[in-house]
């Protein structure tokens, strides 16, 4: 399992930086100042946690429990649902299909996750000490 976390977080790395050199040099001429900051906080906070994911995986290596385990799958989710509804919402502002306007409250359940994450992270190191 530590070794899909640690290959998860090199290739959703990989995918980070292209999509803020997207942002950085592309987006900014398509979506207004404020869809640009939404589409620069997806991003800010999917290469957090794919640190943290990494990190995750390092440990879940020398401490094999489940709740460090279940950090790296909220970490995972959290990365989707968050930074993926922040994605969402830029296109929705570029293209103005409103289709897609009910992605808006995933967002707190993504960071919901995240938080889990961190949680369950802290919790299953705890119990390895």
């Amino acid at each position: 399992m530590q070794n899909k976390f640690i290959v998860s977080a090199a290739f959703l790395g990989a995918l980070t930086v292209a999509l803020g050199a997207f942002g950085a040099h592309a987006l900014k001429q398509l979506v207004s100042e404020q869809a640009l900051t939404t589409y620069e906080t997806a991003v800010r906070y999917q290469f957090y946690h794919v640190f943290a994911l990494a990190i995750t995986g390092i440990l879940y290596a020398n401490n094999p429990n489940k709740l460090i385990r279940n950090a790296g799958v909220f970490f995972m989710i959290g990365i989707t649902l968050f930074s993926g509804s922040l994605y969402t919402l830029t296109y929705i502002a570029y293209s103005g299909n409103s289709s897609l306007s009910w992605v808006g409250p995933i967002t707190p359940i993504g960071g919901l996750f995240l938080i889990l994450g961190w949680i369950q992270l802290g919790l299953g190191l705890k119990r390895t000490n």
